[in-house]
């Protein structure tokens, strides 16, 4: 979605690289919100195990319109540990479409990639 990206872009050029992930995860659910969208901010994602739900204290930082997930780092860069955790959180919510955003960039486009379960996209 275009709008995540747009928004993700304010927040970054209005506070710039640097800052703690828990401030650019406030601002931009602020912008999405902002924007009209359904944002839920750590939101708890239970894994079945066994036929059993177990809460295992996973949390999405943002899950926008019930449908797509946001995992936001503020690190010196993406590490493949990064892909994986949003992968497996998809998987585990059942969720095609997820954003892993890092802050922590000169240029924005440079820490934003965007995944499907059938393949991913740096944009």
């Amino acid at each position: 979605m275009k709008i995540i990206y747009q928004s993700a872009l304010k927040v970054h050029s209005t506070l710039g690289p640097g800052l703690l992930e828990s401030v650019y995860e406030t601002c931009l659910l602020q912008e999405l919100t902002k924007r009209g969208l359904l944002v839920e901010r750590q939101k708890t994602l239970p894994i079945i195990y066994d036929g059993e739900i177990i809460d295992s204290g996973l949390r999405l930082d943002l899950f926008v319109e019930r449908e797509i997930i946001i995992e936001l780092k503020s690190v010196d860069f993406l590490a493949p540990i990064h892909q994986a955790q949003i992968l497996t959180y998809m998987r585990l919510a059942k969720k095609e479409l997820g954003y892993l955003i890092n802050f922590n960039e000169k240029l924005l486009r440079n820490g934003v990639k965007r995944f499907t379960l059938r393949g991913n996209i740096d944009l």
